[in-house]
């Protein structure tokens, strides 16, 4: 009789939430890195919960590991630029086919799941681009260097968004933008889910990776910063304490709260129902991004 109590007990801390975010937009960036580690149906059973009980999910997804392995499969070496995948005619082919298998294979589990689900790109080209220019230095001078079809987001097209939102059916996207001239490129897709969040004018935003959030300490779970303001994200780069990986999430973070977005969370995607535990329960978890 207790464990049904404490069941009931659950459900009406969750009350209060469910009753919030009722028809607010929420963007889920899934990526790369969960996928290879966490479990991608509790992930994905979360965000078909959140439709359910009224909310409307966005998912941004990557897919930079089985990337990888397709292009060790073709006889590819990757090659990297400041940190970015140098992408010329032959990987990118390898990418967009990879990233749509993957979007395909995300539609489909929602659906399995109970969910209502539809593909960007598949229902439409959403995210418009232009090539990303990377400047590297050399002997005393910055040149520019040319890593091939690497898009930076110029602008989202809402309409097909909100239309499936309004239908109750969970956009579900990819990171590939086109030009004016119809050339594709792959985007980080953490880049894109802030993009996103910011055009959507969504509640928030949610990116999930492989760690706990943001440490002090790289490695005390504990020096956790649980809330961050934007105003104290450049000491933190400038310590070092937010680098690599790390640094996209949150630049992604800082582009959707100045947009209007109320909060970003950065959160373990290994951590079973980690969504469900950020968003409706009273304790959170993870490290939150506001405004000053």
């Amino acid at each position: 009789m207790q464990k049904l109590i404490r069941k009931a007990e659950v459900l009406i801390e969750a009350l209060p939430y469910i009753q919030s975010f009722k028809k607010k937009i929420v963007v889920v960036k899934y990526g790369g890195s969960t996928m290879e580690t966490g479990d991608p149906d509790s992930i994905l059973r979360d965000v078909v919960f959140m439709g359910c009980v009224g909310m409307h999910p966005i998912v941004v997804h990557g897919g930079g590991g089985a990337i990888s392995r397709r292009l060790k499969e073709q006889g590819i070496t990757p090659s990297f630029v400041a940190g970015l995948r140098v992408t010329d005619s032959a990987t990118m082919k390898i990418v967009e086919e990879v990233i749509l298998e993957v979007n395909r294979a995300i539609v489909s589990r929602i659906e399995e799941m109970g969910g209502r689900a539809c593909g960007i790109p598949d229902k439409a080209m959403v995210i418009h681009a232009r090539k990303h220019v990377v400047e590297v230095e050399r002997d005393g001078r910055k040149e520019e260097v040319d890593i091939g079809f690497v898009g930076d987001v110029v602008r989202i097209d809402t309409g097909v968004l909100r239309e499936l939102c309004r239908k109750e059916i969970i956009p579900v996207i990819a990171p590939l933008g086109v030009d004016d001239e119809g050339r594709l490129y792959n985007i980080n897709a953490d880049t894109v889910a802030g993009e996103v969040a910011a055009a959507m004018r969504a509640q928030k935003l949610i990116l999930l990776t492989d760690v706990c959030g943001i440490l002090r300490n790289p490695d005390e779970e504990n020096s956790l910063i649980g809330t961050l303001r934007t105003a104290d994200i450049q000491m933190l780069v400038t310590a070092g304490v937010i680098k690599e990986g790390m640094l996209p999430k949150v630049q992604a973070a800082v582009r959707s709260v100045s947009a209007g977005v109320k909060k970003t969370h950065i959160i373990d995607g290994r951590q079973p129902h980690s969504m469900l535990l950020e968003i409706f329960t009273d304790i959170g978890i993870g490290t939150e991004i506001v405004r000053e």
